[in-house]
C-alpha cells in the first residue's frame, strides 16, 4: 500500500531551491500531492536561498509557505544590510517563519562568537515581528538554549528542525515549550536507534515531520533513494506511529492539527 493514500501530512522542511529539486520542480510537487503531502515548508538558509523560496512560496500559494534567514553556516557573511533584507522578506503573506538560524559547533563553518552574534540578532527580529523560529542546532544545545531561555517570554513559537538531541536535551527542550520537527534520520538504523526510542516521549501537539530534501532519505525506503523528496513524509509519519504504538492515521490527523496551527497554512 502506498502509506500517503491513507492519510494527509505536511513536510515542515524542504529545501526547495537546491537544483535538485529546482530542475524536476513541478513532478516533485505533483508526487507529494500524490502521495497525501498537502503542503511544503521551503527553507530560506540565506539571503539568496530566503528570497527564492520566498518567490516559490508566492508562485504555490495553495501548497508552499517559505521561511527567510541565514544558517548559522552563513553567519559569517551577515553584515549591516542583513536583517533589513530579512525584514522584508518576512513582510511577505507567505513567509511564515525566520530561519533556518541557530548554532552548528559541529562543523563551525563560521566562528562561534559570530554564529552567536548572529542567532541572537534573528530571534531578537523574529520577537519583534512575532513570527515562530525555525532553528538549527548541532552540538550547540546548551548556548542555543540559554540563547532562547532569554528572549523566551517574547517569542510564542519555535521548532527544532531535524532534532537528533538526547534524552536529556529533548525535555529541555520541551521544558521550553518548543516544536519538534523529526526527519528520516529516525530511519536509520545506524545512527537514529536512540531517536527511535526517545520519539514516543514527544507529546503530539508539540510534533511535526519533516524530509530536510533533498538530503536524509530514509535508508529504509525500499527501492533505495538517490534523493529525498517531500513525497517521502508518509514513509517518516507512518515510522514514527509504529515507534508510538499508534494507530497511523490518528496520529497524522493529529500532527497536521499541530502542523497547521504552528504555521498558520495547510
Amino acid at each position: 500500500m502506498n502509506e500517503g493514500s491513507a492519510f494527509t501530512c505536511v513536510d515542515i522542511g524542504v529545501n526547495l531551491t537546491h537544483p535538485s529539486l529546482v530542475r524536476h520542480l513541478d513532478d516533485v510537487l505533483q508526487a507529494a500531492k500524490d502521495a497525501g503531502v498537502v503542503g511544503l515548508v521551503a527553507i530560506g538558509c540565506d539571503l539568496a536561498g530566503s528570497r527564492k523560496a520566498a518567490a516559490l512560496a508566492a508562485d504555490h500559494p495553495d501548497f508552499v509557505v517559505a521561511t527567510a534567514g541565514v544558517h548559522p553556516h552563513d553567519a559569517k557573511s551577515c553584515n549591516d544590510t542583513t536583517l533589513p533584507a530579512l525584514r522584508t522578506l518576512l513582510a511577505q503573506e507567505r513567509v511564515r517563519a525566520m530561519g533556518e538560524c541557530g548554532l552548528d559547533f559541529n562543523r563551525d563553518f563560521s566562528p562561534r562568537p559570530v554564529q552567536e552574534r548572529w542567532f541572537e540578532a534573528q530571534v531578537e527580529l523574529a520577537c519583534e515581528l512575532g513570527l515562530p523560529l525555525y532553528l538549527h542546532e548541532r552540538d550547540a544545545h546548551a548556548r542555543m538554549l540559554a540563547i532562547l531561555s532569554r528572549h523566551r517570554a517574547r517569542f510564542e513559537k519555535a521548532v527544532i528542525h531535524c532534532f537528533t538531541g538526547t534524552k536529556e536535551e529533548l525535555f529541555a527542550t520541551l521544558d521550553l515549550d518548543l516544536h519538534i520537527g523529526i526527519t528520516g534520520w529516525l530511519c536509520d538504523e545506524r545512527r537514529g536507534r536512540h531517536l527511535q526510542e526517545l520519539v514516543a516521549e514527544i507529546p503530539v501537539e508539540r510534533l511535526m515531520v519533516e524530509t530536510d530534501s533533498p538530503f536524509l532519505a530514509p535508508r529504509d525506503l525500499r527501492p533505495r533513494a538517490r534523493h529525498n523528496e517531500p513525497k517521502n513524509t508518509p514513509h517518516i509519519l507512518a515510522t514514527v506511529a509504529k515507534l508510538r504504538g499508534e494507530e497511523v492515521r490518528e496520529l497524522a490527523s493529529r500532527v497536521l492539527e499541530t502542523t497547521r496551527r504552528f504555521w498558520g497554512a495547510f
